[in-house]
Parts: C-alpha cells; structure tokens; sequence
C-alpha cells in the first residue's frame, strides 16, 4: 500500500498485485484436502471416501475456533500497535497463544471421548463407521495443531510477515502429500495412513509456526506474557465473527450428510454413494470458491481506498473487472462440472462402481447445474463489505446457504426425495441470485447518485451551504477553532459526532469505532480490515455531510471532498510550549508526559493520513488555508476564517 497509489495507478495491474497472492493462500488450503481425499480415495476407496467426509466438521469445528483466537488476536494486535500499547499487544498475543494451545488441547480430548456419538450425528452410516472412527481418532490428534499454526497464521500476517506464513504452510502440505503416497499407496495403511500424514504435516507447520514467537518485529515476548489474561475475551469478541461463518458452513455440511444418507438410503444408490460423493463434491468446489474469494477480496483494498476518496469512478472500473472475471471462472468451472464429472470422481477413486459414478453425475450436473451464478453472491459480499455496509454483507453471505438452501432441501426431499435435495441446489441459486442481485443493485445506484450530487454540488454553488474540513495537530486548539467557527457561521459541528454516525452506517460499535479512529492499526499489513471498513464509512458519512453544511475535523475530510470546489481546507497547528500548555490544562496530561503523548498521535494522525490519501499530513500545498493558532488565539483565528469563507462565498 504503502509502495503504489490506489488511486492512480492502473486498476488490473493493481488487481494482479493484489487478488493473485490472495488466490494462492487460499488454493494452498483447498487442494491440501483434496490431495489427501485423492490418496485416500485411490488407495481405500468410496469408503474412505465417506470417512473423511464425515469427520470433516471436525475440521471446519477446530478451524472455527483457531478464527475466534488468531483472527480476534490479530485485530487486537493491530489496535493496540495503533494505540502505541506494545506491551498490551505483547501479552494480549501471549495470552492467546496459551489459550489457544489450552483450548485446543480440551477440545482433542473432548473430541475424542465423544467421537463414536459426534461421527453419528454428522451423518456416518454403518459400512463408513469404523472407517471413520479410524480415521477420526488420529486426525482429533491433530487438533493442537491444526488450531495452532491456524491461529498463528492470522497473528504472523498482522505483525507483517505474511511470507513466512505462507511458508510453513505449504511445508505442511507438501510433507502431507509425500507421506500420503507412502502410507497408503506404499506401507497400505488405509484411512490410518492418510490421517497420520496430515497430522504429522500439520505437526510440522506448528512447530514451524512456533519458532516465530522469538521473531516478532512488533515488540518482544517474556514469560510473564504467555500467562492468560482478560485481554483473551477482547480477543474472542474480534474474532467472533469468524468463529460463526465457519459454524455455519459446519451446519450446512452436517445437514446435507444427514439428509444425503436418510433419502439415499430409500433408493438404489443406499447410504454410503451419497455420502461420499457429497465429500467429492465439496473438495473439487471449493477450488472455485478459493479463486472467487481469493480475486474478492484481493480487490477490498482498491475498493475501499477509492470509494473513501471518492474517486467512484475508479471504484466502477474495478467492480466490473473483478465481476467480469469471476464470472469467466465461474463458467469455465460449470462447464467442467457438466461435461466431466465422471472423470473428476474417477480421479479420486472407485471408478469401477457404476452407482457412485451414476449419482456423482447427477449431483455434479443437477446441485452445480447453474453454480457459476453464485460467483455473483460471493462477490457482492466481499464488494457491499468493501463499500462499507457490514450488515448488508452478511446478509450475502447466509442468504444461501442458512436462510435458502436449508428449507428448500427439506421441502424438496419431503416430496421427492434424494433428488429433492439436488433439485434444491440450482433453485436456491437462482433465488439467492435475486435477492442479492437487488441487494448489489441499492449499493451500486446509490455510488451513481452519490456522484451525481457531488457533481450537482460542485457546478451549483449554494451559497446558504458552507462545508469546512480541518486538519489540526494534536493540542493545537484545532477542535475548539472548529466548534467556535460552526457557532459563528450556525452551522453544525462535527468531530466525535461522526463517531455515532459511523457506527450506524457500518454497524461497529461506538466505543471501537472511538479507540480507531485516526489511527492505522497495522502499517505493516496491506490487507483489508476493520481500519478500511471505518474509513470508508467515516468517508460516507462526510459525503453525506457534505452535502448540506457543516464544520468537520479530521478523518481526511479535506481529501475525501478534495474534488469539491465549495469546501474549504484549513490546517491548524501551534508551537510545542503551547501545545504543552493545552495538554496539561484541557486533556490532563502530566507535564513530564506531555511532550511524548503529543507526539505520538501526530505521528499516528500522519500515518491515518498518508495511507489514505497519500499525502503529507501537514504539506501545506493540501490546503486553502494554514494558520499557527497562536498567532491570534482561538478565537480570533475563528473569526478570522469566518471572514475569509464568508468572502470567498460573496
């Protein structure tokens, strides 16, 4: 971010830069299970087959909680850097580290005294069980693992250091493979082989993972800080979000086993066909969900910054490059869904079983008939997030499969049974398509309005609007310049009540909108995050603001309407004494403190400024207007910019 301009340079080169990265961590987990389901496929068969299909939510269930721990951790880290707090960030990663190699620990063992009733309730049947229970026993050994170097992934990228998570990630799959072929094709060790191979991989990359904890760039970690804390429920609260999207795919995937096997056992096909063909299925699928994501959400960070900076143009430009090739993948992968689906069982085994080929077809050419339409969901959830609407967002993503698909498919097999629940795949497709279609068309109409006003407001000056965006350094008196000008001029004042504003137009919270604003948590991390989601919304409520009248201070403003000829830009600043002076006497900042704090948020402050908009925080160049506040006292320079707004109006 910090080497190329979002806004400038050219969208598919920025494109390239972005999603392709994105795109290849997300295949790196995807064919990392479809590997290990080839091997066991070709060296078990359909049995296997359904084993790895059933204990698969054990998988998505201990991915869930590595989100809840490293995804809440890597936020938390990222806000306290922010905030200048190393030593919090240091003990809230220690915290999480004990916690999630306590948590995982619980969950191995609790997991494993349960499995027989936990394999039962995901849908086994009696010719998978024992597979599954084989199968199953070794990889819950797995868990410590798996949920830490998953954890420490998402920590490792917020420190910055996004190579050397990608690098024990691969490691562990690579081994997987290797191990793979020869345990099971060489030694014949069946389902054992093909979960020995993964743990040990997976062991692997733990360790890999750990080795970093003396690595960390962003401050230093003693034993005092791996003990647990309370700065862990922070933790769980930033990464709850995740923890319920992968609980949800964890529910949709239980579901389809049950009812797969339930009505399959009614026809010629039996239980165990449906089973495993699902488990196919899903692995070959979610190539095409990684790429779609993966090019998705490389593009967030083009999205956001020029949405914030109001450069809709290029924001159009780019939805249309990303929806253009999303959709060419997405038909490329339904073609091959409709024209090869027998080849692409076959690739993972009992081939010769003309059942399991016959219904794999159907499930390919019916389930996935007309799968290339939810790249269009997909997209629109990532796009709608990047624009700033959380909730709409979210709607995207569970409309599907939660809110759809589930009662569809119990309608359906009611009365057509295992064919039902094929039948509700294409046709909960088309429904979701509508609804976001509509959801996608609201957020794109109001990018074309919101530009037509703008341009309305720039050709037709309305003399009764006034808008003034400030930028001020820290205890320069710029806020309280600010709120005597709006007295002065009757207009409405705008500094923390952008905070209430923003919470509604991106559904955080006021209190972690507050502990955010004019701050980039993570300068290191080129990654779209919670900093962008403020951002755009903070520059969407300044729009909106814009549009009537109105003192603002900070976040930008001066850039986000730099394309507006009817707002003013001032910078306000003052000499250190002074803004020693304030601190003590308006903030209550020790003296001996002052001059470090003051510091501090004006380094922040430029920081929060320079990713944005590129530009120097206190260039005057930026500006219509620069005074140093003590030369006339507060209120003076008030009245002095009155003066020289309300004669650049007549």
């Amino acid at each position: 971010m910090k080497k190329v301009d979002l806004g400038k340079e050219n969208i598919t080169k920025l494109l390239i830069m972005f999603s392709v990265p994105c795109v290849i961590s997300m295949l790196i987990n995807s064919i990392y299970n479809i590997v290990d389901q080839i091997f066991i496929g070709q060296g078990v068969g359909l049995l296997g087959n359904g084993a790895t299909n059933v204990i698969f939510p054990l998988v998505l269930l201990f991915g869930a909680v590595a989100g809840l721990l490293g995804n809440g951790c890597a936020a938390n880290i990222s806000l306290r850097l922010g905030e200048g707090k190393n030593e919090e960030a240091s003990r809230a990663v220690g915290s999480t580290i004990s916690a999630t190699i306590l948590f995982s620990i619980i969950i191995s063992v609790i997991t494993y005294i349960f499995l027989p009733q936990l394999i039962k309730f995901f849908g086994c049947t009696p010719n998978v069980y024992k597979y599954a229970l084989s199968y199953g026993k070794i990889i819950v050994i797995g868990a410590p693992a798996l949920i830490t170097y998953t954890a420490l992934s998402s920590i490792i990228r917020a420190d910055g250091s996004p190579q050397y998570s990608m690098f024990f990630l691969v490691t562990g799959a690579i081994i997987n493979v290797i191990l793979d072929a020869l345990f099971i094709l060489v030694f014949k060790w069946g389902v054992e082989g093909g979960a020995l191979a993964t743990i040990i991989g997976q062991y692997i990359s733990a360790f890999i993972s750990l080795l970093y904890l003396k690595r960390f760039k962003s401050f230093k970690l003693s034993l005092k800080d791996y003990k647990i804390n309370r700065s862990i429920i922070k933790v769980m609260l930033y990464g709850f979000s995740s923890f319920v999207t992968q609980i949800t795919v964890l529910v949709l995937f239980v579901f389809m086993n049950n009812v797969l096997t339930k009505y399959g056992a009614m026809t010629k096909f039996g239980e165990d066909i449906p089973l495993s063909a699902y488990g196919i299925m899903s692995k070959v699928n979610s190539l095409l969900i990684s790429s779609i994501l993966g090019i998705a959400i490389g593009a967030q960070p083009i999205i956001g910054f020029n949405y914030g900076a109001g450069n809709k143009e290029r924001v159009k430009d780019t939805l249309k490059k990303i929806y253009c090739v999303n959709f060419g993948i997405g038909i490329i992968f339904n073609l091959i869904y409709l024209i090869f689906p027998a080849q692409l069982v076959s690739i993972f085994g009992s081939g010769n079983n003309s059942l399991y080929i016959e219904f794999s077809i159907s499930l390919f050419r019916t389930f996935l008939l007309i799968n290339f339409i939810n790249s269009f969901e997909m997209t629109t959830s990532i796009v709608i997030q990047s624009l700033g609407s959380a909730k709409k967002a979210a709607a995207c993503t569970f409309i599907r499969q939660i809110i759809l698909f589930i009662p569809i498919a119990l309608v359906f097999s009611h009365y057509y049974g295992l064919y039902g629940i094929l039948y509700a795949g294409p046709t909960a497709d088309i429904l979701c398509f509508i609804i976001v279609f509509f959801i996608f068309l609201s957020e794109y109409r109001n990018l074309t309005e919101t530009s037509k006003k703008e341009i309305k407001e720039v050709n037709i000056v309305d003399k009764k609007g006034i808008v003034i965006a400030i930028n001020r350094e820290y205890a320069s008196g710029g806020r309280y310049v600010g709120k005597l000008l709006a007295e002065e001029l009757n207009i409405p004042f705008y500094d923390e009540e952008i905070i209430s504003l923003t919470a509604k137009e991106s559904g955080f919270r006021e209190d972690y909108i507050e502990d955010n604003d004019e701050k980039r948590k993570n300068m290191l991390s080129s990654e779209y995050n919670s900093d962008d989601e403020i951002f755009v919304a903070e520059s969407k409520v300044i729009h909106e603001i814009s549009l009537k009248s109105g003192v603002i201070v900070g976040r930008c403003a001066d850039y986000v309407l730099k394309d507006r000829d009817d707002v003013y830009k001032v910078f306000l600043y003052s000499d250190m004494d002074n803004k020693i002076k304030r601190a003590v006497k308006y903030y209550g900042i020790k003296k001996k403190d002052a001059k470090s704090v003051i510091l501090k948020i004006d380094k922040q402050r430029e920081k929060h400024y320079k990713y944005y908009t590129n530009r120097d925080f206190n260039n005057f160049d930026n500006y219509d207007l620069a005074v140093n506040v003590d030369t006339l006292g507060v209120l003076d320079t008030a009245l002095l910019i009155k003066n020289i707004v309300k004669s650049r109006l007549n």
